[in-house]
């Protein structure tokens, strides 16, 4: 059996890829389990490897940003950003991960006792193709600090991107295979612990897998996130941070916002804004530097964001930017006249008005969702509103990003755990309890 490779916007095949079988599969896991009892030991020569393979990812840019584009249709500027951001997350934990693991002293009745942070061994991690390095070096980068190996089970339509990944890593300890999912799903019982970043459906199958197997695992799934407007104190800031917000990787993200909720007093004025901005908007090939909008990743889901669109013909009045074409969506407005809570994939901002603080509130936690959610208007008035947001993380006039800095995941059905900053890399140690008499 073979996985194919395509441009989404070409249809051209890219590649053909051998899918490994659950035997090779058990066989790397071996290998890395054999390698992990070693690469544990030593954390200064961990922080040197790792900086040697940043080294490869900066050298290596602009290639990976166009193998990247080229699979699943980001605009090129934002796959050569996303690089950017990658290095960045080096930088972060080689910087900080020695104090991040460091022993914890604690005072008691004892002569010494303290917390350790041990690595769990090898790691699966299971990552989705809409940012195709940047999921995986969020969970890679400091699993492999921590002392722990990694094997990647990326999706397979970047299968030319995952090996390049492994090329550029250049370790022996981070390994990526081309597989099937229930491929995957039958590795977990050989792994010391998954993370995975995907639908919440596949998340929950996954999870179900590694609990019978009692394996720790970490979960960042799906999200429709809201991005309430109080007021119009900065409307005209408010209207151009959605389109980033809504539009960004071709309106293929996770913590993308989605459902617009309005002030009823200016919800007319932001809708007309936000459209007049949406037809600015340069939609087209995504190795164009001047595309802001390519094409969705796949016919397949192009197929899933079009009967969508059609749904929503019933929930409102849908303002179209010009005609769809192949896997090309043009950004489109929908003026809710009802709830829409499904998750939409895609370059479809949805609006529905508020009149009051109350009511945004109980429309932005409608959902099954709680990964991000941003507030635009008074900074004080917002403020009120962040104890009562179901969200992982709550932004106050920002749109919803990741940052190593800050812990990244969510609540409800977007996730279980967290990834980034110090609480991303002790999901996958095992804190360790140490009482010396």
């Amino acid at each position: 059996m073979e996985v194919k490779t395509f441009n989404p916007y070409t249809n051209k095949q890219l590649g053909s890829y051998k899918i490994q079988d659950i035997d090779e599969v058990k066989r790397i896991i071996s290998g890395l389990n054999s390698k992990q009892s070693q690469w544990k030991i030593n954390m200064d020569e961990r922080i040197g490897r790792l900086k040697e393979s940043r080294k490869n990812f900066e050298k290596n840019m602009n290639d990976l940003a166009i193998l990247m584009s080229s699979e699943m249709g980001k605009p090129i500027t934002q796959s050569i950003a996303e690089v950017k951001k990658t290095l960045l997350l080096f930088d972060y934990y080689i910087e900080n991960g020695k104090n991040f693991l460091s022993n914890e002293y604690v005072k008691t009745e004892a002569s010494k006792s303290y917390i350790r942070f041990d690595p769990l061994g090898t790691v699966l991690i299971i990552m989705p193709w809409n940012f195709p390095l940047w999921q995986v070096a969020r969970a890679a980068i400091p699993a492999l600090l921590a002392g722990n190996t990694v094997i990647l089970k990326h999706a397979s339509i970047v299968s030319g991107t995952s090996l390049k990944i492994q090329e550029l890593f250049n370790l022996e300890e981070f390994k990526s295979v081309i597989t099937t999912g229930e491929i995957a799903d039958d590795a977990i019982k050989y792994v010391d612990g998954v993370s995975f970043t995907g639908s919440t459906a596949a998340g929950s199958k996954i999870a179900a897998e590694a609990a019978k197997n009692i394996k720790k695992f970490v979960m960042e799934l799906g999200g429709s996130d809201p991005y309430i407007v109080i007021d119009d104190s900065n409307i005209e800031e408010a209207v151009k941070n959605s389109v980033v917000g809504r539009l960004q990787n071709n309106g293929q993200s996770c913590i993308a916002s989605k459902r617009f909720i309005i002030k009823d007093n200016i919800y007319d004025k932001f809708s007309k804004m936000m459209y007049e901005e949406f037809q600015k908007v340069r939609v087209g090939d995504q190795l164009s530097s001047d595309t802001y909008v390519g094409p969705l990743s796949s016919s397949a889901q192009t197929r899933i964001i079009n009967d969508q669109i059609n749904q929503l013909k019933s929930y409102g009045k849908i303002l179209t930017t010009g005609e769809n074409n192949g896997n090309i969506i043009r950004p489109m407005i929908v003026n809710l006249d009802r709830e829409y809570n499904e998750e939409v994939f895609g370059p479809v901002a949805m609006l529905m008005n508020f009149r009051t603080i109350d009511e945004a509130i109980k429309k932005a936690n409608d959902t099954p969702y709680g990964l991000g959610s941003s507030i635009w208007g008074n900074t004080d008035e917002a403020e009120k509103m962040v104890p009562f947001i179901d969200a992982g993380t709550v932004s106050i006039n920002k749109i919803v990003a990741s940052d190593p800095r800050l812990p990244f995941g969510g609540t409800k059905k977007s996730g279980i755990g967290r990834e980034l900053s110090r609480y991303g890399i002790l999901e996958f140690t095992n804190i360790k309890t140490v009482w010396v008499n």
